[in-house]
């Protein structure tokens, strides 16, 4: 399922919108309004897709879920994944339907020139930018040559001709991002993602580390990411200054000039938006 707010994106952008796990593309949509609003302003008639991920959760699934003061009914209709992880975490179970949910939007809706995600779907857009990247599907050949238990490349990202579904992103944006562990998934990360990346890191988020989102971070060519730091927890901050971030990124990556340089913003007060 995939909600989307467009208008006709004749000279928009179109952008890929994926929640976090125990999310849905609805809820995702509800609570990034006033960043909807942002990029629809700085960029007319350009098309979000919200996304909803295939795997439906259990009650227990949701961390700290508590049966006497919520409603299992409420729950069902809203919680949704792109993958599982198995207990030890160095498994993502279910992660080819997640992507494949994914690759559907971009045959169906394509090309798309960004993607931005929270959380779980911030790991999923960073694995996206990755799928779609030059040599990328080379480069999972080679990770399966050394480990035969690596995770080979989606054929749900090829089409018919065996050709990989659109040209790498433009931009991709990382709130709460974190990599998935190399024991299994060492072809999304090795070499390191070209595509540019904005990632958010929330100074107070105890569900995402900082240390979690940096190793994703070390996983990007250095240069070509760029890093914030909000004095917030685990959520999609709002306040202008972070939305004026978003959009003066994505502006710097479409015209082509976004430089390749490394950028480490622990404040944004110390900097100048847009980029």
């Amino acid at each position: 399922m995939s909600v989307s707010s467009q208008q006709s994106p004749a000279n928009g952008l179109k952008i890929l919108m994926l929640h976090g796990f125990t999310q849905s593309g609805s809820l995702f949509h509800a609570k990034t309004r006033a960043l909807e609003k942002s990029i629809l302003k700085a960029f007319p008639s350009s098309s979000l897709h919200y996304l909803t991920g295939p795997l439906s959760l259990d009650p227990i699934d949701k961390p700290g879920f508590d049966p006497s003061t919520e409603s299992q009914n409420s729950f069902h209709s809203e919680a949704f994944a792109w993958w599982r992880r198995v207990d030890d975490g160095t498994e993502y179970r279910g992660i080819d339907k997640g992507l494949a949910t994914i690759a559907s939007t971009i045959k169906e809706y394509g090309p798309f020139d960004g993607v931005m995600g929270f959380s779980q779907g911030a790991a999923a857009a960073a694995m996206v930018a990755s799928l779609l990247d030059h040599g990328r599907r080379e480069a999972f050949d080679q990770a399966v040559s050394r480990r035969s238990n690596q995770f080979p490349y989606p054929s749900s990202f090829l089409d018919v001709d065996g050709k990989v579904l659109q040209q790498p992103l433009k931009f991709a944006i990382e709130f709460s991002g974190f990599a998935a562990p190399t024991d299994l998934y060492e072809g999304f990360y090795v070499p390191n993602i070209k595509t540019p990346i904005l990632h958010f890191i929330g100074s107070l988020d105890t569900a995402v580390e900082e240390a979690r989102t940096r190793t994703l971070i070390n996983s990007c060519e250095k240069g070509g990411e760029r890093i914030v730091t909000h004095p917030g927890g685990h959520y999609v901050p709002s306040q202008k200054i972070w939305l004026d971030t978003v959009t003066g990124f994505i502006k710097e990556c479409v015209a082509g000039t976004h430089e390749l340089k490394s950028e480490n913003v622990d404040n944004a007060e110390d900097m100048d938006v847009p980029f």
